[in-house]
């Protein structure tokens, strides 16, 4: 289990270093990159808050799924 969740922190930081370049260099290239600028701008702030998200829902559903079982 421990090994999978540093493979998916491998991917995540992976994924959110090329958004940030994806983002910097849409903002370099002008106005005619400007929509896939801001959905990078966009994917670069939310996709952080979806992991975090996830991972808060993940800890939440398996400590009650265990409160459960010991009933």
């Amino acid at each position: 289990m421990k090994k999978s969740q540093q493979i998916l922190a491998i991917l995540g930081v992976i994924l959110l270093v090329g958004l940030y370049l994806a983002t910097l260099i849409l903002a370099v290239l002008g106005k005619n990159f400007f929509p896939l600028f801001m959905a990078a701008l966009f994917a670069s702030m939310a996709l952080p808050i979806l992991i975090w998200l996830y991972g808060f829902i993940y800890k939440w559903v398996k400590k009650n799924a265990g409160q459960q079982q010991d009933i």
